[in-house]
Parts: structure tokens; C-alpha cells; sequence
């Protein structure tokens, strides 16, 4: 018998639902690996950063938390953001102090319509819909480069610059990651979503370091379109779609319209990954903290469940996360949907009916 693959997780639940929602999916996992036969197993160590934890120490993080993540398999985030901490202070202190210092660069967002949850578009009623958005994840608009001053000017007088970064290097590592995950799908295209027509500095690098890497794959189609007819198609064509790749900023706001498209940002699952692997990658539903039904046990847990799955794909476990995938869709069927995609039932009720689902599933031999 061969021993047992183990894998070290760092969870970090954070803020509001996050909490429930990461105990779901440490639920589902837990369930996956008793039912391995010892192929693997989860140990887990969860830290307590967060709002409330800045409450205490006037931090979102321990100081020396990196070094304590760094030598983890991955990491499970839950949704950062509370009242008593405002929302830049939360985000910088927390999330992208991780992703920018682990330099996960590479954000995937799959864009998943599942069977029994309605879609507010009339044409995923008859038309198959499967897409991803590639999030530039660690520069663009969202490197945190800029400032404010001027202020002793007087009021009205402040000035405050906010200022997009665009590497030719950057851009490049994106793109093969996106054409190479093209490659991989049945669709083999990838749209490039673009403001070059205004942003004539940055933006055009991006467009011409596409067309550089597009003729690295010549098997792959390609589009380069504007942010806002993106936008649009994604609501008026979006069977033309497969991997969109996009900036930091523009592939934020898409990834969250296509998830509202397939029904809910509850559904919404994303991988923010290292891929040469130096750092730990971090696994998170894409929703917020959502303060209005934070501790009630309504929270739509898939999204944390789905992202569990892209965590097995980091793990080499394919066949798993195929089945974690297969489970979700089997109880979004069998009518166990949260309020939010139209339901009346608990994260309890979904998560039981998820590794219900996944237990009563043969394992792959």
C-alpha cells in the first residue's frame, strides 16, 4: 500500500461569512479524504487574522505571518472586510499582502452556470456556457503605486495620484498562462480584454505583448476587445467565449458579471496561484464578508467548495476535483439552493447535500 499523501493548508477564514463558508469546504475535504482509503489527507492550521484581530492588535495580520505561511501546501481564505476597519486598510493588510508578497500573479475565475440555479440570462436557458477569466493578479491597476499630498493647501486642494503598472514581463507570464490553459479546453480561443483606445500607455504594451505571444500558438484563437464591448458580450455573446485574460482591475469587475450572469457571486470560486510554485497559492470564494447575514447559516457555501476544488487541481488531484465539481452540481439540481440563487436552504442543508453527493460517488480506481 502506498503512503498516504499529506497535505498542509492554511486557513484563514477572516471576516463575516468567510467563516462559515471555510468551515463548509474544510467539511467537504475532510469527507473527500476519509473516503480515499489513505490516498491522502488534510492537516489543517487555521489562523485567527482578520477584522477582529485588528480590533485587538490594530493589525489585520500577525507581523511575521508570511514566514508562517510560507512553508504551507496552500491557503483557504474566507472574505475579508468589517465595519470597525475600512476596506482599503482591510485588504491591503490582508489579502494583498499575501498575494502581492507570495507573488501569486495568476488568478483564475471560472465562470460556471450550474443546473437547478437560474440565470438572470434568458440564453443560458439553451445554450452551453463555460468560460474563465485570467486575472493579472499582481501589478496593473491594483499595484498600489500613487499617493496623496498637496493637503496643506487647504481644503479642495489635495491631490491623489493612483497609478497602473504594466510590465512587459508581467503582461508575458500572464498571457502564456492563459494560452496555455486554452490549449487545455475544448474551445481552444483567448479574448484580450483591452482600454487601449484611451490608456495609450500601459493598456497599448499590453495589446502588443499579446500579439507577440499569439504566435507562440498558432492553434489557439485569439480576439483583442475593448473592456467595455467585453462587457457587453458577455451578456449578448457569451458562447464566443473560453479564457478571457484580462488586467488586474478589468478582470476583477468581468470575473464578478460573469458570476452574477451564472446566477450568484455566491457560486463564484477563484485560485490565486504561484505557478513556479515558491510560494504557497491561496484558494477563495470570490464573494465578500457580507455583514447583513454574516452568523445566520444562510451563506451560499459553494463558492468556498468550488475553490476547494481548484485547490485539489494545484494538488495534482484531478479526478477528486472532478468529483467535488460533479457533487455541487448534483445538489444544485436535487433543489438545495441558498436564498441567494432562490432557495430557502441553510449552508448546513447544502454542504450535507454536497458530500452526500460525494460520498454515495464511486471514487476513480
Amino acid at each position: 500500500m502506498s503512503a498516504t499523501q499529506k497535505f498542509s493548508i492554511a486557513s484563514i477564514p477572516a471576516d463575516g461569512v468567510g467563516k462559515e463558508v471555510v468551515a463548509a469546504g474544510r467539511r467537504v475535504l475532510d469527507a473527500l479524504a476519509e473516503n480515499s482509503s489513505g490516498k491522502f489527507a488534510f492537516d489543517w492550521t487555521e489562523f485567527p487574522w482578520g477584522s477582529e484581530y485588528y480590533a485587538k492588535t490594530g493589525q489585520m495580520m500577525d507581523p511575521k505571518g508570511l514566514d508562517a505561511l510560507k512553508d504551507f501546501d496552500a491557503i483557504y481564505f474566507g472574505a475579508v472586510g468589517w465595519e470597525n476597519v475600512p476596506d482599503h486598510i482591510s485588504l491591503w493588510g490582508l489579502r494583498l499582502n499575501i498575494t502581492q508578497n507570495f507573488d501569486q500573479w495568476a488568478n483564475i475565475r471560472p465562470v460556471k452556470f450550474l443546473p437547478g440555479v437560474q440565470s438572470p440570462l434568458r440564453k443560458a436557458d439553451n445554450t452551453e456556457l463555460d468560460w474563465v477569466v485570467v486575472r493579472e493578479n499582481s501589478e496593473g491597476e491594483y499595484a498600489g503605486l500613487g499617493g496623496r499630498n498637496l493637503s496643506g493647501r487647504g481644503p479642495g486642494n489635495e491631490v491623489a495620484l493612483q497609478t497602473a503598472l504594466f510590465t512587459d514581463k508581467g503582461c508575458e507570464r500572464i498571457m502564456r498562462f492563459a494560452f496555455d490553459l486554452a490549449r487545455t479546453r475544448t474551445v481552444k480561443k483567448v479574448s484580450s480584454v483591452t482600454k487601449s483606445n484611451a490608456q495609450q500607455y500601459g493598456m497599448v504594451l499590453w495589446d502588443e505583448v499579446f500579439n507577440r505571444v499569439a504566435k507562440d500558438y498558432p492553434d489557439v484563437q485569439t480576439e483583442s476587445v475593448l473592456v467595455d464591448a467585453m462587457s457587453a458580450k458577455f451578456i449578448l455573446k457569451p458562447e464566443d467565449l473560453s479564457v478571457v485574460v484580462a488586467s488586474n482591475l478589468n478582470a476583477d469587475i468581468l470575473s464578478d458579471l460573469g458570476s452574477a450572469l451564472a446566477g450568484s457571486l455566491g457560486l463564484a470560486a477563484s485560485a490565486n496561484l504561484n505557478p513556479e510554485r515558491r510560494f504557497p497559492s491561496m484558494f477563495e470564494p470570490v464573494h465578500g464578508s457580507a455583514p447583513d447575514i454574516a452568523g445566520q447559516g444562510i451563506s451560499n457555501p459553494i463558492g468556498a467548495i468550488a475553490s476547494a476544488a481548484l485547490m485539489l487541481d494545484h494538488f495534482g488531484l484531478h479526478e477528486e476535483a472532478r468529483r467535488v465539481e460533479a457533487a455541487i452540481e448534483t445538489a444544485t439540481g436535487s433543489g438545495h439552493l441558498t436564498r441567494d440563487v432562490g432557495g430557502d436552504a441553510t449552508t448546513e442543508d447544502v454542504t450535507e447535500a454536497i458530500i452526500k453527493a460525494l460520498t454515495l460517488a464511486p471514487a476513480a480506481v
